[in-house]
């Protein structure tokens, strides 16, 4: 009744390939070795996606359970066993250490808190339910005790927790260290990804003070595309049309917008119209693009070591994809200095690149870039700095969260040039607000501003998409509204 083992209950724990051998006992539990990362996730059973509320006396129970696995079983050897193997060993171990202990639970109890130690062994311990949920964006562990997840846009409490801090730590290290990565007191803030390129970031004790504090933010298994985008309100059928054959055409973009906009979901549904030839070189921090064409170069920032050096910077990569044949170049968020060598590269045949920035409106995007290059130390007369701007970025896309939540493409802009120092743009898409409804869910439509032929119009010809231009821009002219 209690696994395969069924009613016959031993005296004492089994002998097994994963059990320790006799020798002294730890005087408390300790973290699993590294080694121990080595073993690849195994996807739990299927769940309520709701996370339940557990009582103190159960979080009691799991960890005199935890402690005597701890003390029983030989963790070196069980990273040795395949994936499931282990899972069922463990699962054997603790369902004999319920028995051996008499404790009183039902078998849903046993069930349940057989899973949540088998994660704590071989996954990411109570995070591995708040992962398997699709519907969740965020995940916000503010230390052992506090955690919060963000669905449909809001934020709400997730109600999990880890045994300790020391608990949560040891999951950060598994976390970071799969990516080569490390955090401890002598550097206490990591970027890092899961294995389904979800980004992480850690920020630990002495900086931290309540405990690590874990961020998460998920990507969907189903990758989305703009016609996704189109069903769920984000832009019109005309404006996703115009997206696609920007990125056709090889237009070079930047995608702007503020924290969970969505830039980086646009930024791969924009890529996806990139030609199954072109060579694309992806420069990221944490890398979590997932471009679909066949020749793709994906490179990565790496921190110091412990000594303070072997440093590469997203600045370093960008230009060493001057040296490797691109021919588009996509920086997932431009934060610094780097972005003058972006420019630089779209301006000098690079066309097609793409890159993400944290601004409001396209207006302070292009204001952005400039006090970036100023902060780069590069000593260039203002004029000059918008002349590369004008001359480098041909789109941007804005992104906006709303106050409800939802996600919405607010903007599509183009850079048409300089009239004395200052960049002019013009829209060709923007998202209008009218209000709210009785839920509280905002009210509002894309409508065109009315250009016939946008400034990439001639580019278009080129790509044998004028046609198709022409179309969703009359069509959406339709709808044109005075401003």
């Amino acid at each position: 009744m209690f696994g395969k083992r069924g009613g016959n209950v031993p005296t004492q724990a089994p002998t097994s390939v994963a059990v320790k051998p006799e020798g002294p006992k730890p005087a408390a539990p300790v973290a699993a070795p590294k080694t121990e990362v080595a073993i690849p996730k195994v996807a739990a059973p299927s769940m309520d996606t709701s996370i339940k509320i557990k009582s103190e006396e159960y979080y009691d129970t799991k960890t005199s359970v935890f402690s005597a696995l701890i003390d029983t079983i030989d963790l070196g050897q069980l990273a040795s066993l395949e994936p499931e193997a282990a899972r069922e060993e463990i699962r054997d171990i603790v369902n004999d250490i319920i028995s051996i202990k008499n404790l009183a639970m039902s078998i849903a109890e046993q069930e349940e808190i057989l899973e949540d130690i088998c994660n704590d062994v071989l996954g990411y311990g109570p995070l591995e339910p708040l992962l398997m949920r699709d519907d969740i964006a965020d995940v916000m562990i503010n230390g052992a005790k506090s955690s919060f997840i963000e669905v449909n846009g809001k934020v709400e409490e997730a109600n999990v927790r880890f045994r300790d801090n020391t608990q949560l730590m040891n999951i950060c290290q598994r976390i970071v260290s799969q990516v080569g990565r490390r955090v401890d007191e002598s550097s206490p803030i990591c970027d890092a990804r899961l294995a389904d390129g979800s980004r992480v970031n850690v920020i630990a004790p002495p900086l931290a003070i309540d405990g690590p504090a874990l961020t998460i933010r998920k990507f969907k298994k189903d990758k989305l595309t703009l016609d996704q985008l189109v069903k769920f309100g984000a832009i019109t059928p005309e404006g996703a049309q115009i997206l696609q054959i920007i990125g056709r055409v090889r237009c070079n973009v930047i995608i702007s917008g503020g924290t969970g906009s969505g830039k980086t979901t646009l930024l791969n549904c924009m890529s996806a119209y990139a030609d199954a030839d072109e060579r694309i070189i992806t420069c990221e921090d944490s890398a979590e693009l997932q471009l679909q064409q066949p020749h793709v170069v994906r490179l990565e920032t790496r921190p110091p070591n412990l000594e303070g050096e072997g440093q590469i910077t997203m600045t370093d990569l960008v230009k060493n994809c001057l040296r490797m044949r691109p021919e588009r170049i996509i920086v997932g968020e431009v934060r610094g200095s780097e972005v003058f060598d972006l420019l630089q590269a779209m301006n000098t045949g690079h066309d097609g690149s793409m890159g993400t920035i944290h601004a409001n409106t396209p207006r302070e995007c292009l204001n952005r870039i400039e006090s970036m290059i100023a902060m780069g130390g590069f000593t260039l007369p203002a004029k000059t700095v918008r002349e590369i701007i004008v001359g480098s970025i041909d789109v941007i896309i804005q992104a906006s969260r709303l106050r409800d939540g939802s996600r919405r493409i607010t903007h599509i802009t183009e850079v048409l040039g300089l009239e004395g120092d200052v960049i002019t743009t013009q829209d060709l898409f923007i998202y209008k607000m009218d209000g709210e409804d009785a839920n509280g869910n905002i009210i509002g439509k894309h409508v065109s501003t009315g250009i016939g032929r946008p400034k990439f119009w001639e580019r278009a010809r080129y790509f044998n998409e004028e046609e198709r231009l022409a179309a969703a821009l009359d069509a959406s002219n339709e709808e044109k509204t005075d401003f």
